[in-house]
């Protein structure tokens, strides 16, 4: 009977501990899903302040308008279930759109000289900045989920319920 008793003390106990870990551990996924997310507002963030530079170009050359309209028409929105590789392919998107637009304004001087396009570009910068500081954020989540489901004996539980190694986001 006493041996009864310990073994059910045990399992229960397991039991327990694996269901204390699967909480730690979903809890660790949902803050990076949560990070993935505050990229994706930036890089939104980002494009609308995109269109508006881009805006400010159409009156110079409808043309480049058009085609640089048509490569915005390719956002896509980054969720908590995003992978970095998408957010990889949103942000070349915007980047050459980007430049398509720097060339426009190259080729116009009193488009440079424009306050407005200036305080644009100003916010660009400001938005690129803050979606490198997520992407440091959304690695630095990484790291510790996977620091900690690399650990023994959490990883025995890790590898029970189904949690293994997410994936960087390449900056």
């Amino acid at each position: 009977m006493p041996y009864i008793i310990a073994s059910g003390m045990m399992i229960v106990s397991l039991i327990v501990w694996i269901r204390s870990k699967q909480r730690r551990f979903a809890g660790m996924d949902k803050n990076i899903n949560n990070a993935m997310t505050q990229i994706g507002v930036q890089i939104s963030s980002k494009w609308d302040v995109l269109i508006s530079l881009l805006d400010t170009t159409k009156t110079h050359d409808e043309n480049e308008y058009t085609v640089i309209k048509e490569m915005i028409r390719e956002r896509h929105f980054i969720t908590e279930n995003s992978t970095p590789a998408h957010v990889i392919a949103q942000l070349n998107i915007i980047d050459e759109a980007q430049k398509k637009i720097m060339a426009v304004a190259e080729s116009y001087p009193d488009l440079k000289a424009d306050n407005t396009y200036d305080k644009i570009l100003n916010n660009l910068n400001q938005y690129e900045k803050m979606i490198f500081t997520s992407q440091l954020i959304y690695n630095d989540r990484v790291a510790k989920r996977n620091h900690v489901i690399h650990m023994f004996p959490a990883s025995i539980a890790a590898v029970i319920l189904g949690f293994y190694n997410r994936t960087y986001k390449e900056i």
